[in-house]
């Protein structure tokens, strides 16, 4: 649609983010593998999967609807650190960097939704 997704500064920031998640879910116990350690890890992926897919569609209206889904997977992401803040699982300082970033994304995807969209701006 406009160019490799890998150009978009807003996916190069969801891939950064992922790659972080990762590495601070490592340490994560072990009990939590298949709990909020997947759901961390999908739902970072997430973020620039769709970011991705979005940019491979047709037309403008279904690249929005996938900045939507991953607009809701940094929202979902957010959520989840704070959970892991409170269960002691993230420093104070990792999740709010983590946290950060997501919002930062969050706010470049609106931005990129805007200029791409007649649409009411996400609330």
């Amino acid at each position: 649609m406009l160019g490799s997704f890998e150009e978009l500064r807003v996916w190069q920031r969801a891939h950064a983010l992922t790659l972080v998640v990762y590495k601070s879910t490592l340490a994560f116990p072990v009990e939590e593998k298949f709990g909020l350690v997947s759901q961390l890890r999908r739902a970072s992926i997430s973020i620039g999967n769709n970011i991705a897919e979005g940019n491979g569609r047709r037309t403008t209206k279904d690249y929005v609807a996938f900045l939507y889904m991953a607009y809701g997977s940094c929202q979902e992401l957010r959520s989840m650190f704070r959970i892991g803040v409170d269960l002691g699982y993230l420093d104070k300082i990792r999740y709010a960097q983590m946290s950060d970033d997501a919002l930062a994304i969050s706010k470049m995807l609106k931005k990129l939704i805007a200029s791409l969209s007649e649409n009411d701006p996400i609330r």
